[in-house]
């Protein structure tokens, strides 16, 4: 583990610290070896309560003891710390995040507002750690001392950690994915139970279009001024499954090269993170899990494996339409939510970024 370049843990806030993907925040949070929570910060109807009666708390882990009694803040500047992790939404988010970037703060934002945006990093310290080089650029354009990063959308972040050794190792042309997303996607309450017991919902408003946009962002190459998207085509068909957590992708691929499943689950299985990032707190010793087992991964099996930091990957198979087909697993609010963004904040400090 990478040793923690100063005498005492950074302070942190968290924007929107009561709803389901703040929850996630303070529980990963808690004891973090780097990081320690300064402010929690909500809604208008949250701040001035504690945050035990602010916040309907979801999470099988108890709020952490000494956050209970913490008194919730307004989202506004002037919070007690330099680095703030934002679970807004994301029509709320666009202009918050800017406005936390202008007075200073370093934003890592789980909300999908600036993720596009060429001069915002779109981030997976695994796959793309030195497009924290557009931080540079982005302070220069916007004049802010400050800056945000994001982190993908949860249904992209497994897809783009699979994709990364098989692009290095063999070229990507083309890229079929259907998912099966949790309820847990939706934020709190969610939907009905009528809408989603013993049904799939085929539409999840928005999630095709990042699905088919953001990979390539993450796989591009940092040149210059931008990042220059890689040059492979998606196409996404993204369905709500009545499962808890954990997000389900069955993945073609059409290779520029032709490789054997073999040499295919042998890239997987291969992946490693560089040393900056292998060295983080949250970094799982492999990237990639993949299971050998015909009936895996599952997320009620797998979910919890390295604290739902690992991609699981099973099924790997000749496809007749592509190349290759696979089942790919993410736990949709650790690896592609809160414990991504932290993951994140971890990388900015380790380069520097966060002093």
């Amino acid at each position: 583990m990478a040793k923690f370049p100063q005498p005492s843990k950074f302070p942190v806030g968290i924007l929107g610290a009561t709803g389901a993907v703040g929850q996630r925040f303070v529980q990963l949070l808690a004891d973090h070896p780097w990081f320690e929570v300064s402010a929690l910060a909500a809604s208008d109807n949250s701040s001035g309560k504690t945050y035990e009666k602010a916040c309907h708390w979801l999470l099988t882990t108890p709020i952490p003891e000494k956050l209970s009694d913490r008194v919730v803040q307004p989202a506004e500047t002037g919070l007690n710390c330099q680095l703030v992790f934002s679970a807004l939404p994301s029509n709320i988010a666009g202009v918050v995040e800017k406005e936390f970037a202008q007075a200073g703060y370093a934003v890592c934002s789980n909300a999908s507002a600036h993720r596009m945006e060429a001069d915002v990093p779109l981030l997976i310290p695994e796959v793309n750690p030195d497009h924290t080089g557009l931080i540079t650029i982005q302070k220069r354009q916007r004049n802010w001392n400050g800056f945000i990063v994001t982190n993908p959308n949860c249904s992209s972040t497994e897809l783009a950690i699979v994709l990364r050794p098989l692009m290095d190792q063999f070229g990507l042309r083309k890229v079929a994915v259907v998912s099966m997303q949790a309820i847990s996607g939706a934020g709190y309450p969610g939907l009905p139970a009528l809408d989603i017991l013993g049904n799939v919902l085929p539409l999840i408003e928005g999630e095709e279009a990042k699905l088919e946009r953001e990979p390539n962002k993450l796989l591009g190459n940092l040149t210059g001024q931008q990042v220059r998207e890689a040059n492979f085509v998606t196409s996404a068909q993204c369905n709500r499954v009545a499962v808890r957590e954990g997000h389900t992708e069955c993945v073609s691929v059409e290779f520029e090269a032709k490789p054997s499943i073999e040499q295919v689950i042998e890239a997987m299985e291969s992946f490693r993170a560089v040393p900056e990032v292998a060295e983080l707190p949250s970094s799982p010793a492999r990237p990639i899990l993949v299971h050998r087992e015909a009936d895996r991964p599952q997320p009620a099996l797998d979910m919890t494996v390295s604290g739902g930091m690992i991609t699981h990957v099973g099924r790997v198979r000749t496809d007749r339409l592509l190349d290759v087909r696979m089942v790919v697993l993410g736990h949709n609010t650790v690896r592609g939510a809160a414990g991504g963004a932290i993951h994140n904040a971890e990388l900015l400090v380790s380069q520097g970024w966060i002093k």
